[in-house]
This record gives C-alpha cells, structure tokens and sequence, in this order.
C-alpha cells in the first residue's frame, strides 16, 4: 500500500487530514485503555448499573403501569387472563380522565395567558446602602456641623442622630426605588429569556409527567449554539449564537442514585439516545474530547449501541410505538450516559484535566461526564458554586424521604382496578341476562336439527322419549340479572378516585347534588377541592420555579454585563397564591380603583400611582398596557412639559436650527434624540 502523500504548507511539512485523525484516534485509545481512566469509566458504569437496578425494581414497572393506564390499555399479562376467561375486554378509564383534569387544572395556573406569569421578582425587604451613599449622608452631615461649632452655636446629639437618621431614609428610599427598577429590568430580562429558551412548552409538557409518572423532570438552562436568521438589508444571513434553553427530560431516561431524595443529592445519571449527527456537533465544542468522539463514531456509526437496557421495548409499547423498530435500532442510535457527581481528582488528572482544575488529587470534584461504551468523551468540573445539577423535579404527592412520589396515575391505581373488574362484570352479566339460558335433550333431538341459535317462532323437533319420560325435551329460564348490584361497586370505587386524587367529577364539568346545586354552594365546594391542587402548585413552586429562576438569576449576576440588570433580588413563586386570588383580584382591584377615584386620594397616590393601577388592571384583562397606559417616563416628561407651560414666561434667546424633536413628540412617548442638530450647509 502506498504510504500517504506529504504536503508541504511553506517550509512545513504537514501530514494529510487523514493521517492527522488517525493518529489522534490511537492515542485517544491508548489513553482511554490507561488503568486511571478505564477506572473512570468503571466507576461511571458502577454507578449506573447500581441506579439502573433500583429503578427497574420498584419504579419503572409502575411507570409503565401508569402509562398504560392514561393510554386505557390492559398490561400483557392481564390482557392474556381476560383472553383465556373470555368475555369483554371493556377498560374503564378513570385515570386518564383524572390525569386530565389535574393537567387543565394546573396548566390554567402555571402556564396562564398573556402577560400573566407565575412568578414575580422583587428586591429584598430591606436593600444594602451602598458604601458611597454612607459616605454621603456622613458628609452632608458633618459639613454643617462643623460650620455651626466655628461658629460657636452648640448643636444637640439628639439633633444631629435624627438628621443623619431623616437623610439616611431619604438615601434608603432613593436606593429601594433603584433596586425596583432593576428588578423589574432583571424579571423583563429573565422573561425574554424564557420565552427564547421554550421554557413554557417544557413546562407545558411536564405538567402530563406530573400527573402520570412518580416524577417529572425539567432541565435547563443548557447552554447551546443555536442557528438564528437575521437579516442585513435584504439579504438573511445565518450566525450561529448561544442560546439558554430549556427542555421536558422523559422520566424513563432519568436514573439517580439509590440513597437520593432530590436531584442534587448523591449523583445523577441522564440516559441519552444520540444520533451520529448528535455526535458530530459535539467536535469541537470546548469540554469534549474530539479524537475520543470520532473513535465512537469509527466503531459504534454503523450499527448503533444499545447495549444498557433491556426493557425498551416495554417502553414503546406502554407509549404505542412499534417494538419491532426499538428492538432492531435501524437509526443506528447510539446510547450515551450522562453523568453528574462527585469523582476522586486523580481520576481527573489522568483524564487530561490540569494540575490548576485539579490541585488536590485525592480530593473528590463535582464534575459532569459522558460515557459512550468504555469511552469517556467528556469530562468538566461542575461550574455552579453550590455543585446543582440543571435538573429540577416535582411529583403530584411528594413522599418523605424518597426521590419517587405519586401520580395521579399512582393514586388511583386500586379504584382504576376494581372499576375495571366491575365494569367487565357489568358487560358479560349483560350478555348474559339479555335472553333466556335453553336446555335441551340432545338424545331427542332429530338428525341434522339446528340447535345452536333461538329466533323468533322457530319450530322445534324432537323424538318421543324412549324410556316414557315425562321431562320437556326442551327448557328456558331467564338468568338473573346483577347490574344494579354491579353498577353500585362500580360507582362507589369511582367515587374513591375522587377521594384519592382529589379531583372531584364536577371538576370536569359534571353536575353536582346537594349544595352544588346553587352557585354559593358549588362555589365552596370547588375552594375545598382546590386545597389539593394547591398543594400540587406548592411542590411546583418550591422544586422547580423558585430554583430554576434562582439558577436564571445567578447566571444573569455572574455573566450580563448590563449593570442595571444586577442588584439584590428575591424570587417569588407565586402559583398556588394565583389560584387563591385569580378568580378575585380583578374584582378587588376595580373596587380599589374606584375608592381612590377622588381628588384626595389622587394627591396620595398621584399620576404614577394611578398609571401603575391602570397597568396591572390592563394586563389581568389580556391587554397590551404599553399602548394603553404609557411608560413612567413619558408620565414624568408630560409633567415636567405642563409645569413648565405653567411657569411666567422669560426672554429666549435664539432658537435652536432645526430642532429635530418637539416637546408634543416627547410627551406622546417618541424617544429621546439630540435636539441640537447640525444646521444643513446653505446650497
């Protein structure tokens, strides 16, 4: 074979691109088979095959349960037994008409409309002054003082304590009105971000995990480059730009560890199915190994690898996919584990980390690792100080001590079975009560007689008895029928699954007896079934909105470089309080609105105020209050333009040329410009 051409780049000699790879791949083999590194991702497969086995045992078959519940589909096994018994095969579907309704009942909450969003940003109670405002409230202090003493008047303590007191209040309030603005600007910022991120489409889609599975999963941000069309003139031109993103992560995908409660506790496995073009936008990106990827992609490109888990085509059938396509794998998909937790920093070392990443080699990091067979394609230090994951999950029903909780799907399970057999019983009672049950003495029955159907007027024959018998040939009686006996187990084990999931029927629009007869009535009972939804709202908000927005935060702080953005926030998560004001908000606030519709109270509150009410009734209502209420700085322009419209008039001098902005435009909300522009040269 002839050996490879050499190119020469000016007095360089440089192998082909060819050569260049393959040499990288050796070495990325050699490396990746050293024992520290092989230990690597021994460690990383020991961890996952101790997750993968807790969850297999007591999860994922309930997952999969639940699945073909919400779907109204019988398991395998019980589907065989109905088969073998015969009879119907009627499912009642209470799950998923429960699933529902907890899933519109939370969407109507978190998700909202318009401009309604289910968190707000606030800056603390009480704001740092700043070193330099101290500073200044002791100067504007002490300067008088001082004047005052040479001047020989005597100034009192208690008079000089409340005039620093008066002029510290007065910074307090500048600072607090300050921290206002940016914290508005930051939850604008944040907002923005979200929407660009699919942050309520993720949201949108864990609501049905929430309702159906133990858990649901919510990842992000996850920072990526991301195509994006923008235009110069007429031409649109494609730049490649980070992006935050966020995304639903299947409950099935995800392993913890088996001692964990939360997903910052022990460490976290995600389970990706990654294509061959998943693989090749990883080269390059800072982090991942280039030479150990394209090995996966030389060795695995081909046939795929789907060596980690053998009940995947259990999966597909709960979801109703075709198993035949998950078993043979034609995409040739390559399996990839991500893994997020601590490793011991000689592991790291040898992996190709640095003595400055890794300054103690027995000391444990909180890193994130790919695993892709026995190769480690990446392998980076947790950046975010307090070691979380970019993972966030909630269930329906949290249990204490344990990362799994319960669904809906999971609360229901026992009326969902019961009601099943009831209404099995009910169908087959039916059939068989729907005529009268035919005996017959087949030893006097004519040769060739049809004795298998009954129709009206139908003549039977038979033989005369050959022993003298006086017994009818022929006999029918009615079987008893047990459907109301049937339809009250079946309606009392329905009624348990209200009571278990607390999602009562009249929820989903049916009538209710009793007090739900009245508006009052039904207004009351629909507050006390809100409790449980509130606690659902609860769980959302403490273990997904509150940190994920708090992590949004921390990045915005650390890596924005706008400074009216950055100030000292708290997150406020405000889903189940939404649930209990939505329906009266609106109300109260019309009536606040027309309360303080007078001239004194319009000198308390004054135009900002009023503006600010208006703005807030205008959003609740699904309008745009930008167009309807203007900004406070056009308010504080149009005041300023009416005082001074109000003020005697003085001498001008000689008028700007050209002004290219009048004082109308300013107060109609055009935006600032240089008023003093140059004067055109004379032709």
């Amino acid at each position: 074979m002839a050996e490879p051409a050499i190119i020469e780049v000016g007095l360089v000699r440089a192998a082909p691109l060819e050569v260049v790879m393959a040499e990288e791949q050796a070495a990325s083999q050699k490396t990746q088979a050293e024992p520290l590194v092989s230990g690597l991702a021994a460690y990383i497969k020991q961890c996952w095959s101790y997750a993968r086995d807790a969850k297999q045992q007591t999860v994922e078959p309930k997952m999969i349960q639940n699945m073909r519940a919400r779907r109204g589909e019988y398991d395998p096994e019980k589907m065989a037994a109905i088969r073998e018994a015969g009879g119907s095969e009627i499912y009642a579907n209470l799950t998923s008409t429960k699933c529902r309704a907890a899933a519109s009942w939370l969407r109507d909450v978190l998700v909202g409309t318009g401009g309604d969003r289910p968190w707000s940003i606030h800056p603390t109670p009480i704001p740092d002054l700043p070193p330099e405002i101290n500073k200044q409230v002791v100067q504007a202090v002490v300067g008088p003082i001082m004047q005052a003493l040479q001047a020989g008047i005597d100034v009192p303590q208690a008079e000089i304590m409340a005039i620093m007191s008066t002029l510290k209040d007065q910074a307090l309030a500048a600072v607090r009105e300050d921290a206002g603005r940016k914290a508005d600007r930051m939850a604008d910022k944040m907002e923005d971000q979200l929407v660009e991120g699919n942050f309520l489409k993720a949201l949108d889609e864990i609501i049905d995990d929430i309702t159906t599975f133990p858990a649901a999963i919510l990842k992000g941000p996850i920072v990526r480059r991301k195509p994006r069309l923008t235009w110069q003139g007429n031409e649109p031109v494609v730049k490649d730009e980070l992006t935050l993103e966020w995304e639903r992560v299947s409950p099935f995908n995800i392993y913890p560890s088996p001692a964990s409660t939360e997903v910052d506790d022990g460490y976290l496995i995600e389970r990706h199915k990654l294509s061959r073009q998943d693989l090749q936008e990883m080269i390059g990106v800072d982090g991942y190994d280039d030479a150990t990827i394209r090995v996966v992609l030389d060795q695995y490109g081909q046939g795929g690898l789907r060596e980690w888990l053998t009940n995947d085509v259990a999966m597909a059938s709960a979801e109703g996919k075709a198993t035949t396509a998950v078993a043979q794998n034609p995409e040739g998909l390559i399996d990839a584990l991500q893994y997020w937790g601590s490793v011991q920093g000689k592991m790291l070392r040898e992996w190709g980390m640095t003595e400055k990443e890794i300054p103690d080699p027995t000391k444990e990091y909180h890193v994130e690792a790919w695993l892709i067979g026995p190769y480690v394609i990446k392998a980076v230090l947790n950046y975010d100080p307090m070691h979380r994951r970019p993972y966030y999950k909630v269930s329906y029903e949290e249990v204490p001590g344990t990362f799994w909780g319960n669904s809906v799907a999971d609360l229901v399970r026992d009326p969902q079975v019961v009601a099943n057999a009831a209404a099995r019983a009910m169908v087959n009672n039916m059939g068989i009560a729907s005529g009268p049950q035919v005996g017959i003495n087949v030893d006097r029955v004519p040769q060739g007689e049809q004795i298998t159907s009954v129709t009206p007027w139908k003549i039977w024959q038979y033989t005369s008895d050959p022993v003298n018998g006086q017994g009818a040939p022929i006999q029918f009686w009615q079987p008893d029928s047990r459907i109301q006996e049937l339809m009250a187990v079946f309606q009392r084990f329905s009624d348990m699954a209200d009571e278990y999931s607390g999602i009562p029927k009249y929820m989903t629009g049916e009538s209710a007896g009793g007090a739900g007869r009245t508006a009052s009535g039904m207004s009351m009972m629909i507050q006390n079934a809100g409790k449980t939804i509130k606690q659902v709202l609860s769980n959302v908000d403490m273990h997904i909105i509150t940190p994920l927005l708090e992590r949004l935060y921390y990045y915005n702080m650390r890596y924005s470089e706008d400074p009216e953005l950055k100030g000292d926030v708290q997150i406020v998560a405000r889903g189940a309080a939404s649930l209990v004001a939505k329906e009266s908000a609106q109300v109260r606030r019309n009536e606040f609105l027309a309360a303080t519709a007078n001239p004194i109270d319009m000198q308390i509150v004054g135009v900002e105020g009023r503006a600010a009410l208006l703005r807030e009734s205008a959003k609740n209502l699904d309008m745009n209050a930008d167009k309807i209420v203007p900004p406070p700085e056009v308010l504080k322009l149009r005041q300023m333009v009416a005082q001074q419209a109000m003020q005697p008039q003085l001498p001008q001098g000689p008028t700007p040329a050209n002004p290219t902005q009048s004082g109308e435009q300013l107060m109609n909300g055009a935006p600032v410009t240089d008023n003093f522009a140059p004067k055109p040269a004379q032709m």
